[in-house]
């Protein structure tokens, strides 16, 4: 008996510990660094800072600073794949957070949580696959989202294609909106990409697979996306469980390969509110350094 109390007592402390610890991660914020071979020879480096799932909610003060301070970093392009928020009340601290990046061209899609409020989940049903959108989730004022950031100079890409001038190169750059909640419509931006261009960038919130195949179909040099949190509670030695699509999980997080193109997940910056935690998966940012010889690819990390 007393043996079975004494081990029932560690559990319970290892599962508070646990809980505690992957509490303090989601606030442990990781710059993280890739180099991706996407340029036409010849060409130098352009650095570009991908931003993704901030969720954010008013009061989250030291997010705000930390994403402030990416400036330092100098990029010449900015790409944020969507998920600002996860408060109704949320968009002057996006904006504000944001604002010292808007002299940096940039572009951004939206994600299923810049549209509906956040609900608790049912932790079961997020790793039995796909969430499904929750009947009665409030509406957010999301076209304000949109205003702002384009009243900035980004270029809002929801199932758009447009020309991005950073650093005196010329990226031919196309989004599609959420293909989690079925918004995406690739058919709008459908095509070869320009060759003349000197990137050929694609751009979404969920990396779901009938969005991917043709981007890279299409001839995108780098594709970006977010949503996965890179599995958010990772196994040390695994890695994710889930990715909240029908991604693998072994392309949770990171850079990997998908066709002829480069696809950067990125493992985003912030989490629900209803699940404040991550575990072996720290919140992050990504600058990608992109460089000449982009008949390359990088494999699966």
């Amino acid at each position: 008996m007393r043996r079975t109390v004494l081990t029932s007592a560690a559990v319970l402390a290892a599962g508070v510990a646990g809980l505690a610890y992957a509490r303090w991660e989601a606030q442990n914020f990781t710059l993280r660094r890739a180099t991706v071979p996407a340029l036409r020879e010849g060409q130098p480096p352009l650095r570009m800072l991908h931003l993704s799932d901030l969720h954010l909610v008013p009061g989250q003060h030291r997010k705000q600073r930390w994403v402030r301070s990416l400036l330092e970093l100098r990029p010449d392009v900015v790409v944020v794949t969507g998920d600002f928020l996860s408060h109704a009340e949320a968009i002057p601290d996006v904006l504000r957070t944001l604002e010292p990046l808007f002299d940096i061209p940039g572009a951004f899609v939206l994600g299923s949580n810049d549209y509906f409020g956040p609900r608790p989940i049912n932790p079961v049903k997020y790793l039995s696959g796909p969430s499904q959108l929750e009947p009665r989730r409030p509406m957010l004022p999301w076209t304000d989202l949109v205003g702002g950031l384009t009243d900035a100079g980004w270029i809002d890409l929801s199932n758009t294609r447009s020309t991005l001038k950073a650093d005196g190169r010329e990226i031919d750059v196309r989004g599609v909106d959420d293909p989690h909640i079925g918004r995406d419509d690739y058919s709008q931006v459908a095509g070869a990409f320009a060759e003349d261009a000197d990137l050929a960038l694609a751009v979404t919130h969920a990396p779901y697979l009938r969005v991917l195949d043709p981007m890279a179909a299409d001839g995108a040099d780098l594709i970006v996306a977010g949503h996965t949190h890179g599995g958010q509670l990772r196994v040390p030695g695994y890695g994710a469980l889930v990715t909240n699509c029908d991604l693998d999980t072994k392309r949770a997080r990171g850079l990997s390969s998908h066709g002829d193109s480069a696809l950067h997940v990125s493992a985003g910056l912030g989490t629900s509110p209803y699940a404040p935690f991550r575990f072996a998966c720290p919140p992050e940012a990504t600058l990608l350094t992109l460089t000449s010889g982009r008949h390359l690819r990088p494999h699966g990390v």
